[in-house]
């Protein structure tokens, strides 16, 4: 049985996640709906461990899932494949990673590519209009890899403190996504970020080392996180290092 679901009215603070609705739930981790997709909304929602995820024609909805997937970024698997294409970015003048190059671009193009098994995407406009809001507040992020002075894949993210959610990623071209995943990591490492959000289970996330672990702990870790110094958001291509040299990385 679950609880209905709380309406916000845009003064309302977001309930308790422990409300969320739960695995024997239509819809496991939703907490509340409502109409409020502001930058305080926002910062108060992650702050929690909560985010936005609707589709067009759906009011906000905000969710909490329990477990909750987490990348620790000590444990990402640099899988030969991708090592090698890093090895080989490195050595050309025609690949680079750039931060907050084009943020909404990022965006937009993360919701031209839904995931697989969908036909539609969750980033509505109404979410690249928001984030795009926190990213001119200084807490939406986006990482890039660019070829040829062309955008070639990316990711954005959300940042409070030295806590770190993953939002979604794109491709345009192989493996372009997944260099910018581990720009992050090697980020988030080389700045004493621990973990990175995923939020909920793929098996693409699994493959690269990320687990799910208990809402408790996560809210434990994120209340740590979000209280420590920003991190600084530009990448310096010797973050490489230890990336390439860590034990999780295959020869």
């Amino acid at each position: 049985m679950h609880l209905p679901l709380p309406w916000l009215l845009p003064t309302d603070p977001l309930p308790d996640v422990h409300g969320a609705w739960g695995a024997d739930s239509p819809a496991p981790g939703l907490l509340a709906a409502g109409t409020d997709l502001g930058v305080a909304r926002l910062l108060e929602a992650y702050g929690k461990g909560v985010f936005p995820w609707f589709s067009p024609h759906q009011p906000v909805l905000w969710w909490s899932p329990h477990p909750r997937m987490v990348l620790d970024v000590d444990h990402f698997r640099l899988h030969r494949s991708l090592r090698k294409s890093i090895a080989r970015m490195r050595q050309s003048a025609r690949c680079e990673i750039r931060i907050d190059h084009g943020f909404r671009t990022v965006m937009a193009a993360c919701a031209s590519k839904p995931r697989t098994g969908q036909t539609g995407t969750w980033i509505v406009p109404e979410m690249i209009e928001a984030y795009t809001a926190l990213h001119a507040a200084g807490h939406a992020h986006s990482v890039e890899t660019w070829i040829d002075g062309q955008l070639a894949g990316g990711l954005y993210c959300v940042a409070i403190g030295k806590a770190v959610f993953g939002e979604s990623m794109f491709a345009h071209r192989s493996d372009a996504s997944k260099i910018a995943l581990a720009a992050l990591v090697a980020l988030c490492r080389a700045q004493g970020a621990a973990w990175i959000d995923c939020q909920q289970n793929t098996a693409h996330l699994a493959f690269l080392g990320a687990r799910e672990i208990d809402r408790e702990a996560f809210l434990t870790r994120l209340a740590h996180a979000r209280a420590e110094p920003a991190l600084e958001w530009s990448f310096d291509p010797l973050y490489w290092d230890t990336l390439l040299a860590g034990p999780n990385a295959q020869a």
